[in-house]
């Protein structure tokens, strides 16, 4: 199992570009299956979990070519089976967005009950409650989800979360793309990866309004056609890198981003005491303020606000802030377990329920640590950047799920940082 040594204390200094976005590539994939047409997406991130997208795609008979790096071009013309396998499904949650097109396009699909990061619960009853009301029948059978729409097609209908739900307002858009009849989507997620979705699934043919905004309304189309996409940068790695800016006390010139997907972010770094300069409207540079880092509560929230993938590495950045701080995690119920290995790494963190009191600043020293999640995983890597003495991280197949050649980006900009793999030194990743 592949390991990361890092060894702090280096202020972290250069230019780096930030990759696509893999929670907007995920569902973008899963689109692809709504049309026999060849659709063509650029700018999609290698990392684990669109390695594992695109089995399942090629497992239900798609073909996919990769023309150039990063680029996949999938024909979903032959497909046979409509069913994503749990081997598959028990890794990647995402695996779950099979559901809609599937169901949408076929007026079947089955799909074993979903995996991922052990970050709590997650179910998709919202999800099935929302097929239902479109029509479909939906089972529980060996542990997988069965979804017919019993006339072979599904109608159109008003779907009123209860709770905001990302990839399950992916679904239902992807669902009612082809039913029949108009569908409006209330409560609906705001995050930049559905209106990504969004403009990829009009570029097909369908017809989406109201991406973006809490009402979506989807009007059902006969059939769906070919596009060519590219990705939206991810905003999560560009956050991330952010933070590696004002945590080692360096300077980071922060490229192919888009600082609108991170209004909230930003507004909550500069509270903190980062300085952060948009040089355009896809470059920022990021630096610790003179003045130093300064304690700051934040709470996440569905997007506009604060979100839940930003929060461990912002509790890791706030153990080098002077004075206490509160991290609230309003979004899942099971996120505050990098906390403890922050914790053997010196940090000063209390857990009640889902608050977390930092005390800062505490000097970090390296130390053995466990990762348990993909963002605890970056949250460790950037407190073991700022510690002193050398860090072993375990377990980070995790941060693959997400961050494309993070190693080689930090070492580009002068982290001592090394991938242990099987024994081996694997100093430098290869693009692939």
């Amino acid at each position: 199992m592949d390991k990361f040594k890092v060894r702090g204390g280096k202020p972290l200094r250069g230019r780096i570009e930030i990759g696509g976005a893999k929670n907007s590539a995920l569902p973008c994939l899963a689109a692809t299956l709504l049309t026999a047409d060849t659709v063509t997406l650029h700018n999609v991130p290698y990392v684990r979990d669109l390695i594992t997208q695109r089995r399942l795609l090629e497992d239900l008979g798609a073909t996919v070519l990769t023309p150039e790096l990063r680029t996949h071009k999938v024909t979903a013309g032959n497909i046979e089976v409509f069913e994503a396998p749990y081997h598959l499904v028990k890794t990647m949650r995402a695996s779950v967005l099979a559901l809609g097109p599937l169901l949408g396009r076929f007026g079947q699909a089955k799909v074993s009950l979903p995996g991922g990061c052990a970050i709590g619960t997650r179910p998709i009853d919202l999800h099935l409650k929302a097929f239902e009301q479109l029509g479909a029948t939906v089972s529980l059978e060996s542990g997988d989800v069965v979804a017919r729409a019993p006339k072979g097609r599904l109608v159109g209908s008003v779907i009123d979360f209860e709770k905001v739900t990302v990839t399950g307002t992916e679904n239902v858009m992807m669902a009612a793309a082809l039913a029949k009849g108009a569908t409006t989507i209330r409560n609906a997620a705001e995050e930049p990866e559905i209106e990504d979705l969004a403009e990829l699934m009009n570029k097909m043919g369908a017809r989406i309004k109201g991406a973006g905004t809490s009402t979506i309304t989807i009007e059902g189309v006969e059939g769906l056609g070919g596009a060519e996409h590219t990705i939206i940068p991810d905003r999560i790695e560009t956050g991330t890198f952010m933070v590696a800016a004002a945590i080692t006390d360096g300077e980071i010139e922060i490229r192919s981003c888009r600082p609108d997907h991170l209004t909230a972010v930003i507004e909550k770094l500069r509270e903190a005491g980062v300085e952060i300069d948009e040089l355009n409207p896809s470059t920022l540079l990021v630096r610790r303020s003179s003045a130093g880092l300064v304690a700051r509560d934040v709470t996440t929230e569905p997007h506009p606000n604060f979100p839940t993938d930003m929060q461990a590495q912002y509790m890791a950045l706030m153990t080098q802030a002077d004075g206490e701080s509160k991290v609230i995690e309003t979004i899942f119920e099971n996120r505050f377990m990098h906390a403890s290995e922050l914790i053997r790494m010196g940090a000063d963190i209390a857990i009640s329920g889902n608050t977390a009191v930092v005390r800062g600043k505490r000097r970090l020293m390296g130390a053995p640590i466990l990762a348990s999640d993909l963002r605890a995983s970056a949250s460790l890597v950037l407190a073991a950047l700022c510690a002193d003495g050398e860090t072993v991280i375990d377990r980070v197949y995790h941060i693959d799920r997400g961050y494309e050649t993070i190693v080689r980006k930090l070492r580009s900009l002068g982290a001592d940082i090394e991938r242990i793999k099987e024994g081996l030194v694997a100093e430098v990743e290869t693009e692939v």
